[in-house]
């Protein structure tokens, strides 16, 4: 059977959501649900002003950054153009912006010990999990991919980079939150915008504050129950945040569950408990990129990982417990009395 479960972690920060906890005393937000990325765009903008075109100015901004620069399936994009270098002793000439983004991808790679990986384009593609073709190949084709699988096959030399033969990147692992950090610079430079929220499939942003002076209540997807919500965030200020889970994108087969976040080890599913890690941090990339570098990783070895970048994290195993890092302890209530707070 096949089945496709999509993330969205719920923004509860609209007036009609009695989570918020309060109305704004200060202004309506402009609210608004588009498409963009492949995903829901959900955003709500508070300010002064025409807020609509500051909206519109977020789904071109999402718009650009996927056909410019990230989609693999885009000729034009940079992504797909370094892919079609492969093999070249020449390589290709990256911009600075997506020079910065993959630097700091390959250097989460590096510290994450390969759990983030962003050269699994092509066996993402032969699982195809989330696409229209999903299955669950052939253990030699699997290990024929793997040979060609490996960020430290990758040279990126001031914007230049340099692919082996045969590889393929995908980022996919990353790209919302990098849609998040464009949207972020785009907030800040529109003086008309005091605050806002904007939800890019799994990741989401909170700019600002409040203008009554309340928290961001965020509440996360719960892993196994549709339609309902782990628990809730309550963060002041600007924050990244971003969920990986089995759930997300996946697929049934002889009882097994075959999802989308594939381990560059083996070239399967990750397997090693967890069914959901939400991560809370100051930056959209990294938020992106350590949610599924943690979820491959595991629960002892990401901690030091989230040492490194100051992110904390919530994570949720097979058997229902949840734990959740120093950083928001205070900030998370557990909302589904099924799972276990550790």
């Amino acid at each position: 059977m096949k089945h496709y479960a999509y993330l969205y972690i719920f923004l509860l920060v609209f007036l009609c959501f009695p989570l918020t906890g309060c109305q704004s005393k200060n202004a309506v937000p402009y609210q608004t649900t588009n498409i963009a990325m492949g995903t829901t765009i959900s955003m709500s903008l508070y300010g002064d002003g025409e807020l609509s075109s500051t909206g519109d100015a977020v789904l071109d901004t999402l718009r650009e950054i996927e056909n410019s620069l990230i989609s693999w399936r885009v000729a034009d994009s940079e992504i797909a153009q370094a892919n079609a270098s492969a093999g070249s002793v020449d390589g290709f000439e990256l911009s600075d912006t997506t020079a910065a983004y993959l630097e700091t991808v390959l250097e989460v790679a590096k510290n994450s010990d390969g759990a983030l990986d962003i050269t699994l384009g092509r066996l993402s593609r032969l699982w195809d999990i989330g696409g229209s073709n999903p299955q669950v190949p052939e253990a030699s084709e699997i290990l024929e991919l793997l040979a060609d699988i490996g960020y430290e096959k990758v040279t990126l030399s001031s914007n230049t980079l340099l692919l082996p033969s045969n590889m393929s990147l995908d980022l996919g692992a990353v790209g919302k939150g990098i849609g998040c950090d464009e949207i972020y610079d785009l907030l800040r430079a529109n003086s008309s915008v005091n605050a806002a929220t904007v939800s890019v499939g799994g990741s989401i942003i909170t700019y600002g504050s409040k203008p009554d002076g309340s928290n961001w209540n965020v509440a996360i997807t719960d892993p196994r129950y549709d339609n309902s919500y782990l628990g809730i965030l309550s963060l002041s200020g600007t924050n990244y945040i971003s969920t990986s889970g089995d759930y997300e994108k996946y697929i049934m087969e002889d009882d097994m569950r075959y999802h989308h976040i594939l381990d560059p080890l083996t070239g399967y599913p990750a397997q090693n408990g967890l069914i959901s890690v939400t991560i809370v941090c100051d930056n959209g990339l990294l938020s992106d990129a350590l949610s599924t570098a943690c979820f491959v990783a595991g629960y002892e070895k990401s901690l030091e990982l989230l040492k490194i970048y100051d992110a904390d994290a919530i994570f949720v195993d097979e058997n229902y417990n949840v734990y959740v890092t120093d950083g928001i302890t205070d900030a998370f209530t557990l909302s589904n009395d099924v799972y276990t707070l550790q």
